[in-house]
């Protein structure tokens, strides 16, 4: 059977429309989904977005149903206004907001909200976006709820805490001269560093995290809020509609770093699947295979057998990713040495019954599983020396690591000693806050913050990457992630269908450039078998398209598998637009490879400096997308790189080889 465009990229024949764009006098944005995103003034970002968001009790974001849009475009204004509905089986919220765009660039976004049912929520209201390009560490004015004015900057390190509170409006410049004040009434509003979640931001958002949440709102109870924005100084005309310009990739000197290792990650429950396609995965030559253990839901040594098959049969590095309960009779955490011995005890036993062996293994206690808010306490556990001292005991030839299996959120909230450990590790995942396409490949932005404050506070240890996928594996902000029977795009799914697709493809790419120019040592990315799965197998949820066609492999599979191949020093890369494209070069014994990825659904040129002539293109894209997938020994068909640039098509990823 044929395999649609919207399959290829998106693993969904979900529909999704093209935005429109919105201007008067010199402001522009995207009106998307009843939001702003991309504000701009003379063709400057201003603000990442302005959003109303209503999230559920488990930080889940409802797709609001949007009724009546009447969108009013004049020559030098425009008005839009619309009725939205947020909407479970348990309860419902309403508002209607209006949107006006002034002659002078400025902006008025105010919505009034109704709960028609008590309605449970962990916030309601608006969030604003200040992107990072430009932002970071620079300037910022601070007007709070009382009045007070407070000149200081945005964080250049990611901030764990919140570093702006009761906030009524920020004030900061987008070019020299030119400033824009964004003023957020209807509530107390506090700014958190989103770059603790891979988003590409600082979030400023409506209720203080200090008050209780959940919480409700009352049935009945309405909720109106504003948020405007002004400029200061002269701004200039609007940016026009001028052609995109090609993205200019230049190769560099060397960084110093080799190419980080490349593992994938095994979960207990997908490990069968796993080693019935062991071939497969032995042949994209995953450096290791992260082996994730938790006995509190049933794993023991059947398990740990799996482990060791696939070991045996990949002949990958097993690193052990395990899961302690550190639990009282009474379900209650716990830091009781006896506890902790009990448990690893545990996990010790069920891998001495299998036979299986680990070289590398990472504890952590249940508890670390959930977010725990700045300012609050930490649920009693074991202390990182009593974890690792443990987990050598128990493990005494292993290297033994710790951090966070759930984000660099919690790591940065909870810092180790770095002395304690062998290394560091941190998962992540690109569908926290947002679920839309635009949103997931934004979060590669806020990449190099994260790598360098890991860095800071890492002590030098080598620092890995944990299982990191876009598919939700655990959700550390409520009871777990959302399934997705529609097979849609939502934030803080358990199967993203665009691991299926070339996006998820180019975002894996877009990460092990950023990683690799980082130095990271070791990147844990997608999984060998389950919803981020490399391979394919049957799954409990429709696999568009894939399940029918019986395919062997993924297309990410390809992207992985080049990546896992690659040896030597990688090389300085700079994109003119790294939004759009990212660029990875390494140069090795057998000549230099640089790895692009188109991170839009746009076609994108892309021309290289900074490389010899002669180059040859391999190219995984929407033709070539099937005979990828149904060939897991493809190598496509390579074509002379042309002097006018590469053309990548939508969300494309091509390799090229110099000899």
């Amino acid at each position: 059977m044929s395999v649609s465009r919207s399959v290829i990229l998106f693993g969904t024949e979900e529909t999704v429309e093209m935005p429109p764009i919105v201007k008067a006098g010199p402001l522009e944005a995207v009106l998307e989904a009843g939001n702003l995103r991309y504000v701009k003034i003379a063709g400057k970002e201003a603000l990442r977005a302005i959003a109303f968001l209503v999230r559920d009790r488990n930080w889940g974001t409802y797709n609001a149903q949007i009724s009546n849009l009447k969108i009013d475009q004049q020559p030098d204004r425009f008005t839009v206004t619309y009725d939205a509905l947020c909407a479970d089986d348990q309860q419902s919220f309403q508002y209607s907001a209006r949107i006006e765009g002034r002659p002078d660039g400025s902006l008025l976004f105010e919505a009034d909200g109704e709960a028609l049912t008590d309605f449970d929520t962990n916030r309601t209201g608006f969030v604003v976006l200040h992107a990072l390009d430009g932002v970071v560490g620079a300037p910022v004015t601070v007007e709070h709820t009382d009045g007070r004015i407070v000149e200081s900057t945005f964080p250049e390190r990611i901030d764990p805490a919140c570093p702006f509170q009761d906030v009524r409006a920020l004030s900061h410049e987008i070019a020299p001269g030119v400033g824009v004040t964004c003023r957020m009434e209807g509530d107390a509003f506090e700014m958190e560093d989103h770059r603790n979640w891979m988003d590409a931001s600082y979030k400023t958002y409506v209720r203080p995290l200090a008050l209780p949440w959940p919480y409700t709102i009352e049935k009945g109870r309405k909720t109106p809020q504003q948020v405007t924005l002004s400029i200061d100084g002269a701004a200039g005309a609007g940016s026009g509609s001028a052609a995109a310009a090609p993205v200019q990739i230049s190769v560099g000197a060397a960084t110093g770093h080799g190419m980080p290792r490349i593992g994938l990650a095994v979960p207990a429950e997908h490990a069968g699947d796993a080693v019935a396609g062991a071939q497969l995965i032995k042949d994209a030559n995953p450096s290791f295979l992260v082996c994730s253990f938790d006995a509190r839901k049933g794993h023991g040594a059947g398990e740990m057998r799996y482990f060791r098959e696939l070991g045996l049969a990949t002949g990958a590095e097993l690193v052990l990713e395990a899961v302690l309960a550190c639990v009282d009779e009474n379900g209650t955490p716990s830091g009781d040495p006896g506890i902790l011995n009990r448990d690893i005890k545990t996990v010790a036993d069920a891998a001495q019954a299998a036979g299986v062996e680990f070289s590398r293994v990472a504890v952590s206690p249940s508890s670390d599983l959930k977010c725990t808010l700045p300012g609050s306490v930490f649920p009693d556990a074991p202390g990182w020396a009593e974890l690792m001292a443990a987990a050598r005991a128990a493990f005494p030839d292993a290297q033994v690591g710790g951090g966070m299996f759930s984000y660099f959120t919690e790591l940065n909230r909870k810092q180790p000693p770095a002395d304690v450990l062998d290394f560091i590790c941190h998962s992540g995942c690109p569908i926290v806050h947002a679920g839309d396409d635009v949103s997931v490949t934004e979060t590669l932005e806020a990449l190099p913050s994260i790598f360098t404050s890991v860095r800071a506070f890492g002590g030098g240890k080598p620092y890995w990457i944990f299982p990191t996928a876009l598919s939700m594996r655990d959700n550390p902000y409520g009871a777990a992630p959302a399934e997705n029977p529609r097979n849609i795009r939502q934030a803080m799914n358990r199967v993203d269908p665009r691991d299926r697709g070339l996006l998820g493809a180019a975002w894996y790419a877009g990460y092990l450039a950023h990683a690799a120019r980082a130095g990271v040592d070791a990147v844990t990315l997608a999984a060998a078998a389950g919803p981020s799965g490399i391979v394919w197998s049957r799954q409990q949820h429709e696999q568009l398209w894939f399940d029918e066609a019986d395919v062997p492999v993924l297309a990410k599979y390809h992207v992985l598998a080049g990546h896992m191949s690659l040896a030597g020093d990688v090389l300085e890369t700079q994109s003119s637009n790294g939004r759009s494209v990212q660029g990875l070069a390494v140069s090795g014994g057998n000549g230099l490879t640089v790895w692009l990825s188109n991170l839009t659904g746009d076609v994108q040129t892309v021309l290289l400096s900074g490389v010899p002539d002669g180059g040859t293109v391999r190219m995984l894209d929407a033709s070539s997308f099937e005979a990828a997938c149904r060939d897991a020994h493809w190598t496509g068909a390579r074509e002379a790189m042309k002097p006018a640039g590469v053309q990548l098509d939508a969300y494309a990823i091509a390799e090229i080889r110099f000899a």
